[in-house]
């Protein structure tokens, strides 16, 4: 599938129905890469056409892509506007899946009590819906936010649910999407033959040869469960060339990687791994990871320094996308157009974005923006 999916990525569909289900099917089998471009070419196609009550679905299926590749700018940028989008032509659903992402990538960047306010918010739009597959994407969010805050055991009840066929959560298309995740969190928590189960349990259904995305993931389960004979073997098979397509886990990868060889007594082979995983993280922003990634590395013998905050990051993901427009050469009237806002509160946005930056024109802004995504 993946081959097929890659063929039509260099065409121009043109029909924004089909390259939605090619995005999606591209999500599905972990060809975010893929997914990316078809859906970006989806809500290009959508806003030309002004059909703006499709837009949210597709704008939470780009942030899903663009998560897993490493733009978690993006993915909230994507995830706000499908809110706002969402709320204003009454789609509670889709209300719901978005602020879940947002829920999802504010727990992934540490910041717990912006995480928790969104997932509590979705769980309300979630019930009132009944949308039960978006409770199994509720758990991921707030599995892995636990995760990120070293709640291991509380990690575990959330994640467990979608494994459990009695209850509401209970979902076997999104098991994959946990599986890292949640082989993390059982073997942290002491749980290590629940990772077993579900590793084998995933091995078994994705047969007789996994996509690289879940075969990456099966790498990484395993090797958290593997004796120290098997371990070593199986994370590097896990950061094979596949990994480098999936930033998050590449570096949850050697992290992993870095800490069993500062265990076995092997603290300078443990630095190179640990430094990349340090440097992933601080890219993507994912400071929970990053923290420990640091406290590895003291571990092994070697400091760092505290990650710089960029000017752009300031910026609401709102204001990034309309100061990267502005910097463009766009004026008011065609940034309100492209993002469906009035001339006037894109100006109002401009100028929360001079006082956040400390610049006084759009002419400035290039420099600012240099290193945003």
């Amino acid at each position: 599938m993946y081959a097929k999916l890659k063929a039509l990525s260099g065409r121009s569909i043109g029909n924004a129905n089909i390259v939605r289900f090619l995005g999606s099917s591209a999500n599905v089998i972990g060809a975010f890469d893929l997914g990316v471009s078809f859906l970006a070419e989806c809500s290009t196609e959508l806003r030309r056409q002004g059909r703006i009550g499709n837009l949210p679905r597709t704008l939470v299926a780009q942030a899903w892509a663009e998560r897993e590749v490493g733009d978690w700018v993006g993915a909230m940028r994507e995830a706000e506007e499908a809110v706002r989008l969402a709320e204003e032509t009454g789609s509670a659903l889709w209300t719901a899946a978005a602020t879940i992402m947002k829920a999802k990538l504010a727990g992934m960047q540490g910041d717990l009590q912006q995480s928790e306010a969104h997932a509590a918010q979705a769980e309300r739009l979630v019930l009132s819906t009944g949308a039960m597959f978006l409770l199994a994407q509720l758990q991921l969010a707030r599995g892995v936010t636990a995760i990120g805050a070293g709640r291991y055991l509380e990690a575990f009840e959330h994640l467990r649910r979608l494994f459990a066929p009695a209850d509401p959560a209970f979902n076997s298309r999104l098991q994959f999407f946990a599986l890292a995740d949640f082989v993390e969190a059982a073997v942290y928590s002491d749980r290590s033959q629940a990772a077993r189960s579900v590793i084998d349990e995933i091995e078994r259904v994705s047969a007789p040869k996994p996509v690289p995305w879940v075969e990456t993931m099966l790498f990484y389960g395993k090797a958290l469960v593997a004796t120290d004979e098997d371990a070593e073997r199986l994370f590097l098979q896990g950061l094979g060339p596949a990994a480098k397509n999936w930033p998050f886990l590449r570096g949850r990868l050697l992290l992993a990687y870095g800490v069993w060889l500062r265990r076995q007594r092997r603290p300078a082979d443990a630095r190179a791994p640990l430094r990349e995983a340090r440097g992933i993280f601080d890219a993507l922003g994912a400071m929970p990871w990053s923290d420990r990634a640091r406290v590895e590395l003291r571990a092994a013998g070697e400091t760092s320094l505290r990650r710089t905050e960029r000017i752009w990051e300031k910026l609401t993901p709102q204001e990034l996308h309309i100061a990267q427009l502005a910097a463009q050469g766009l004026s008011n009237k065609a940034i309100g157009a492209k993002l469906y806002l009035s001339h006037k509160t894109v100006g109002y946005h401009l100028q929360h974005i001079f006082s956040k930056t400390g610049i006084t024109s759009r002419s400035s802004l290039g420099p600012i923006l240099s290193t945003s995504p």
